[in-house]
Parts: C-alpha cells; sequence; structure tokens
C-alpha cells in the first residue's frame, strides 16, 4: 500500500516528519526512509512490492538534484524505463518509482500522461527548490495537503491523520463538508472535514514554490 508524507517549514522538521511518517505505519510495515533539506522534509513508510531489496525511497536522480517519494503502482513502467535507457538515463534500481523520477526529469508535468497506474507522489526539484506532487487521474490512491491561514502549502500527506500529527494544527470541523455529507453520503468540496485540509483531485497535480509556499494547481488532463 504504502504512504508518503511532506513538510515545509524552516525549522527543525525531523521530528516532525518522522512523526507524520509513523502515523501511518500499517501502510508501508517493511521500510521507512526520509529526506531533509532545508525547508522541506520527506517521508516514506514502504510495503515492498518492486525490487525488494534496492528499491528503498526516497530516491535521488543521478545528479541528486531531484528527490522522489512514491505511492503507487505504474504497470507500463518497464516499457517506459527501456525508451528512458535509450535516451541515456542511468537507473540503479528495478522499480517503477525511479522510471517515475527520470521520466519527470525528461518531460516534467507532461510525463503524467504517460503513466498508467494508480499513484500519488511528490518530487523535490533541489536548484529550483519547487515541489511537485501529483495524484494518478482515476485517484485510486489519495493524496491530502495543509494550508496555512493565509492560503500556502504547509504539508501534505496520504492521510490526513499524518497532517493531523503536526504538532499545532488545529482540528477545526469544516461544517459544511459535515453537511453535505449528511445531504448526500459524500463530500464534494475539495476541502475535506478538516478546515484548512484539502484533498487533491484526481488527476491533478501541484506545483509549489518552497520558499514562499505559494503553489498552482492544474488538471493533466487538459
Amino acid at each position: 500500500m504504502c504512504g508518503i508524507t511532506g513538510f515545509i517549514n524552516k525549522g527543525n522538521k525531523d521530528e516532525i516528519i518522522r512523526r507524520m511518517t509513523d502515523a501511518i505505519i500499517y501502510r508501508g510495515p517493511d521500510d521507512d526512509g526520509y529526506f531533509v533539506g532545508g525547508e522541506i522534509a520527506l517521508g516514506m513508510r514502504r510495503l515492498s512490492i518492486i525490487d525488494l531489496e534496492g528499491g528503498k525511497q526516497p530516491i535521488t536522480s543521478q545528479d541528486e538534484n531531484f528527490v522522489i517519494v512514491f505511492n503507487g503502482e505504474i504497470y507500463n513502467y518497464r516499457a517506459l524505463r527501456e525508451d528512458l535507457i535509450l535516451r541515456g538515463y542511468k537507473f540503479k534500481t528495478h522499480t517503477d518509482t525511479e522510471v517515475v523520477l527520470h521520466l519527470f526529469e525528461a518531460e516534467g508535468s507532461a510525463c503524467l500522461s504517460k503513466l498508467r497506474g494508480m499513484f500519488a507522489f511528490a518530487i523535490f526539484d533541489k536548484q529550483s527548490q519547487k515541489l511537485f506532487i501529483a495524484r494518478d487521474f482515476f485517484g485510486i490512491k489519495p493524496l491530502y495537503y495543509l494550508l496555512s491561514s493565509d492560503g500556502n502549502m504547509r504539508a501534505f500527506g496520504s492521510e490526513i491523520k499524518s497532517i493531523l500529527a503536526i504538532q499545532g494544527v488545529p482540528r477545526m470541523v469544516n461544517d459544511e463538508a459535515v453537511l453535505n455529507y449528511l445531504s448526500f453520503q459524500y463530500n464534494p468540496l475539495k476541502e475535506t472535514f478538516f478546515k484548512n485540509i484539502f484533498k487533491l483531485a484526481p488527476g491533478s497535480f501541484l506545483d509549489i514554490d518552497i520558499a514562499s509556499g505559494k503553489f498552482v494547481e492544474k488538471k493533466y488532463d487538459e
């Protein structure tokens, strides 16, 4: 199943990202992994399926500029991998995770239209200080994110409980979402039952500037 987490802050992130990731330990009982650098921290709980020995996450690009945490399965990753090898990319694992990483290196957000599968992932670009997070077209893999009171990105996770594990995050009930659920048996809003916590829509991505927390959200099928 696996699970991913991320936190953007100028303060101490090591303890926070571990607490966020430990909150979803049951999603990935086989392994964990972390990246902490500058103003961002990424976490991963892994259920090992592909490349059991060599598939530890996060995975970095050959020049170590890009860092990925990934949850899901890419069904056509072998064909994509062969194409990337022909284009000069070198692989250190046999995972679909590294295929996603190199495909993003090569094509940016356009890579999403080539991925066949279920996924939620985050890629940090050290040079540009940007974070890219995306969700599969059908929304099979969940992904939630937290906005600060001024509307800037602060954290994300495969489950809301990872976000609620951050000390100081207010647990304010979203009355409109509750009313929708009671009326329609589901919540059609992007905002969840907790105020300031949103679900990333299926077939969408966020492009986030780490320094400011400002972001752009787009549907990649448009």
